[in-house]
């Protein structure tokens, strides 16, 4: 075995086996991989243990990881899901973006940095970690929420605004180069970039839905094709002059209106996150600790920017747009934090020599910081509204129209019973109720859920179990009861039983009516009952003991002539 070869394999195995081990501290703090694989480069780097040497295979690693990770983004930039993205997520996006950068920039100035490096580093406090806030939503199953919609809408717009940046950056590389033709050289790369596009467009409607049809046959190909057209395009990107990143990203495109991202999406997610690593390894490794104390001043400010600034943004757009200020909060706290993209921007920066190390160093320390300290911010969401509601005021209209019209909100009275969540078990429970002759109202915070609890006939009103404030406006003086089929989140970042929160609110309310609430595991039943409810519902237990009285009841012996 080559020498060079087996020092990269045991230093590759190395940095792995040390990623696993703070990645696994990072785990009992409740923090993403991101805030542990740039400490593992941190402490891989040459101010720490030392322990990278082969630079230059990292380098590449590192680059196939941004490659990939574009071609991911590329994936959810379907033609379709852009056009139909709802006003308020384009406005949101919009807003957050321009704001956070004017603002963002004008503190880095104050700050004492110079213009062209202000702006780099304004852009960059604009984007928001897709993967940390997906993540925490669906642990929160907030995902199908109004605010967690709206995140999600906003989120795409802040993608695109990711494209459209380093597009002009790589265009600007192109004309800055060391190697540069001039003026003539750029219009080669936008003439290779155009017919590039064009190839990308003719694939997309004549090609991408049958060849991927076949090869969907195989799920081990599908992977191994997608893995293979990122790094062509990326390579064909690098080799037309407009770079591996865009070449990646139009990867990802030509596949976003086939049936089968998703499918792709989800099976690269673990190849994403893998080579990441090398590219925070990368990264760290390239920081100056000793230059770094000099940053901490201008991180804190901009760090406190991004934690309340952003938010703040968020809420007050959405407030001007008629939302109440608990769905502006929540939505807002949800880009308390920069991504991954603005290290890999400033790294175009750099590439192109508009900014230096201290830049990327100062971003970076921004950057551990808030993905740190937001994740707890989205997981605590509803007890920091709590604690900062008597604050919001001026951050929402005295009529909230936008909900209101959103979710057709019924008039919350002369109901004999009211059902809090409408998946599949409170929409079987509201349709026996109804057949019944008794009028139910629906209550869910997912706008599908209450169209498809409309479908059937039924009053619904957007709401939250959760929420004391909405519980209160109920008019509960004819409701013979309220039922709670509210899936318990029982996730390693759950914040708050949503049965308990029901049951409280109702009995803030002086609500002396019978409380049903559902429970997934009998223990959890017995506190439920303590904290006063009426009945406790074991859905699975009731369909099982169902299921044994009709296996064991004796059969009918059909009749003999």
């Amino acid at each position: 075995m080559d020498a060079n070869f087996a020092s990269i394999f045991y230093e590759i195995a190395l940095l792995v086996l040390l990623a696993a081990g703070v990645g696994f501290i990072g785990l009992m703090l409740r923090q993403p991989l991101v805030v542990a694989f740039i400490a593992v480069g941190v402490l891989a780097g040459p101010d720490a243990l030392g322990l990278v040497s082969s630079v230059d295979f990292i380098e590449t690693l590192s680059q196939i990881s941004i490659a990939v990770l574009l071609f991911l983004v590329g994936l959810k930039l379907d033609v379709s899901l852009v056009r139909n993205l709802g006003k308020v997520a384009v406005a949101t996006g919009l807003g957050q973006v321009t704001f956070t950068a004017a603002f963002g920039f004008l503190i880095c100035l104050a700050l004492g940095i110079d213009p062209v490096t202000s702006l780099y580093i304004a852009v960059a406090l604009t984007f928001s970690s897709t993967i940390i806030i997906v993540k925490l939503l669906s642990d929160k199953q907030e995902i199908g929420a109004l605010h967690g919609k709206i995140a999600l809408g906003f989120l795409i717009v802040q993608d695109i605004f990711v494209v459209l940046a380093m597009v002009t950056l790589s265009a600007i590389g192109v004309g800055l180069g060391e190697d540069s033709g001039g003026v003539w050289e750029v219009v080669q790369v936008f003439l290779g970039g155009a017919l590039m596009v064009a190839a990308v467009i003719l694939f997309i409607r004549y090609v991408a839905d049958p060849l991927l049809s076949r090869v969907a046959r195989s799920p081990e190909l599908m992977v191994i094709f997608a893995v293979g057209w990122a790094a062509s395009l990326a390579a064909l990107g690098d080799v037309l002059g407009f770079g591996k990143e865009l070449g990646g990203l139009l990867a990802g495109v030509s596949l976003a209106s086939t049936d089968f991202r998703e499918a792709i999406s989800s099976r690269l997610a673990s190849l994403r996150d893998f080579l990441l690593l090398f590219f925070f390894i990368n990264l760290g490794a390239g920081l100056q600790l000793s230059t770094l104390g000099d940053q901490i001043g201008p991180a804190i400010v901009l760090s406190l920017f991004v934690l309340i600034g952003n938010p703040l943004i968020v809420l007050a757009i959405m407030g001007y747009m008629g939302y109440r200020k608990r769905t502006g909060f929540l939505a807002g706290l949800t880009v308390a934090q920069i991504s991954e993209f603005s290290l890999i921007f400033m790294a175009m920066g750099i590439t192109i020599g508009h900014v230096g190390q201290q830049a990327m160093g100062l971003v970076t320390l921004v950057g551990l910081v808030t993905i740190a300290l937001s994740v707890y911010m989205i997981t605590w969401s509803h007890k920091l509204f709590e604690i900062c509601e008597p604050y919001l005021g001026i951050f929402e209209r005295r009529q909230a129209h936008r909900e209101t019209d959103d979710t057709q909100s019924a008039e919350l009275r002369g109901y004999d019973f009211i059902i809090f969540g409408l998946g599949r078990y409170g929409c079987r429970i509201g349709a026996r109720l109804s057949e019944q002759g008794y009028r139910v109202l629906g209550i869910d915070f997912d706008p599908e859920a209450l169209a498809n609890w409309r479908r059937m006939g039924l009053d619904a009103s957007y709401g939250d179990a959760t929420d004391p404030e909405f519980v209160a406006h109920i008019d509960l003086r004819d409701v013979r009861a309220v039922v709670s089929a509210v899936p318990r989140d029982r996730g390693a970042l759950t914040e708050a039983d949503p049965q308990l929160a029901l049951l409280h609110g109702l009995q803030s309310a002086n609500y002396r009516g019978r409380v049903f609430l559902s429970v997934q595991k009998v223990a959890e039943a017995d506190e439920l009952m303590r904290q006063g409810a009426s009945v406790v519902l074991k859905p699975f237990d009731d369909a099982a003991d169902y299921a044994v009285r009709q296996l064991t009841a004796p059969q009918k012996v059909p009749a003999t002539d």
